[in-house]
């Protein structure tokens, strides 16, 4: 496996213990206690803000010594000016020009561009990188966290699935350790707890199915953008939101368990559950199924990974098992969501394929929320860019970012933008 799991030493607790005997540099709160210090990599966005409320609820061992954000500076800053960092990153030149930071805390320094977070990621003084910035541009900083050899608690699945191969063999070059964030990972990686690598048949991923999972074909051509922002379980990004709608979010999630639980594309299954209770699956050899059940709340995968190996009473909302509830399951419908079988697809090609498919999905999402485009064209144009690309089985990691902003490219030629 390539989580840090009980049956991989290499990503164990060996490479955590000989960084908490590190000499107590920059951390002088730690002479008397355990304190985790975190850099929160998208800390203005969705995944960020909770983060932000797990720690605060941690009652002091969980502490943000780095915060970034692309552009939201003013968010940015009174977050600081709450929680008073060490560090701030705006990956944004402009943003972070216009914005005046006279009134930030004084022990709070302001970093700008990509250089400003591989610093940060790489600081001894940082023990858990938690990252969520959106998209293909959160692989940078996933990266240099791991170059540093550092936890990181994965919350960006486009670094897996832009990079699978080579940012899973960097971090056990490197001794780093991945934990999932998402909250099907998570509920794979606490689930395979149950049994060896070994006697694990397959796991199987659920989607809610989204707003329209019962649409026909001609009413999802006419989908609107407020309608595919309306999820009906989740409180999410508008990007996530609507590759939730689409279902290509379940086919990158694919791509990443690949990658992540080292597993042949056959053993990853996936079914509808439009309650979002059950979050995955695992099963096994003698056909027992294990699943992980939750309220639909991302603050309990994130704080799972911030407290990894322990478990900590938290903020997460709980079932309320005084009260009846229904949990369903049904098939995907896979000609209404095709999306499904281009995740199947690029996780059996690896290569540069999830570069493409997932610079084209970026790029269609952003053309459907601009009008540009419309929602049942969106994985129509993916496989389209997908099966036109020049394949390589073995890229390097510029020739797959190469790749991506050739999908991009290539996404707007075909829409005239």
């Amino acid at each position: 496996m390539h989580v840090a799991a009980a049956d991989s030493p290499k990503w164990s607790h060996d490479g955590l213990r000989a960084r908490r005997q590190e000499p107590y540099r920059n951390r002088p709160d730690r002479m008397t206690r355990h304190v985790t210090h975190i850099a929160v990599l998208g800390s203005t966005g969705s995944i960020g803000r909770s983060t932000l409320e797990v720690i605060d609820a941690s009652q002091g061992a969980l502490k943000a010594v780095a915060l970034s954000a692309q552009k939201n500076t003013a968010l940015l800053k009174a977050q600081a000016c709450a929680l008073r960092p060490r560090w701030i990153v705006v990956a944004d030149p402009d943003s972070a020009a216009r914005e005046d930071w006279a009134d930030l805390p004084k022990e709070t320094q302001v970093l700008v561009g990509a250089e400003g977070i591989t610093r940060v990621v790489a600081d001894a003084g940082v023990d858990v990188v938690l990252s969520a910035i959106v998209g293909r541009a959160g692989l940078e900083g996933t990266w240099a966290a791991l170059e540093a050899g550092k936890k990181v608690a994965l919350a960006n699945k486009e670094s897996l699935v832009v990079g699978g191969p080579l940012v899973t063999r960097l971090a056990r070059e490197r001794q780093a350790v991945i934990l999932p964030v998402d909250s099907e990972h998570s509920a794979v990686f606490q689930v395979l707890h149950a049994g060896r690598r070994e006697e694990v048949q397959r796991v199987v991923l659920t989607a809610s199915g989204g707003p329209f999972r019962t649409l026909s074909k001609q009413r999802l051509a006419e989908v609107t953008v407020d309608e595919a922002l309306a999820h009906p379980t989740w409180d999410m990004g508008r990007k996530i939101t609507i590759d939730s709608a689409t279902l290509i979010n379940k086919a990158l999630e694919i791509i990443e368990a690949r990658w992540l639980f080292d597993l042949r594309p056959d053993q990853i299954g996936t079914v509808i559950h439009p309650q979002s209770i059950v979050h995955s699956l695992v099963e096994f050899i003698d056909g027992s199924v294990v699943a992980q059940l939750s309220p639909p709340d991302m603050k309990l995968p994130i704080q799972y990974a911030l407290n990894w190996p322990e478990r900590k009473a938290g903020v997460a909302a709980r079932l309320d098992w005084t009260r009846a509830m229904r949990l369903e399951f049904e098939p995907p419908d896979l000609d209404r969501f095709p999306a499904l079988h281009l995740g199947l697809e690029v996780a059996r090609a690896g290569g540069t394929a999830g570069a493409v498919l997932n610079g084209a999905n970026e790029t269609a999402v952003a053309a459907f929320l601009d009008g540009r485009l419309r929602f049942d064209q969106i994985v129509p144009v993916c496989q389209q860019v997908l099966h036109s690309h020049r394949f390589d089985p073995n890229p390097t990691l510029n020739q797959l970012l190469e790749s991506d902003l050739w999908a991009r490219q290539e996404v707007l030629r075909w829409i005239g933008a």
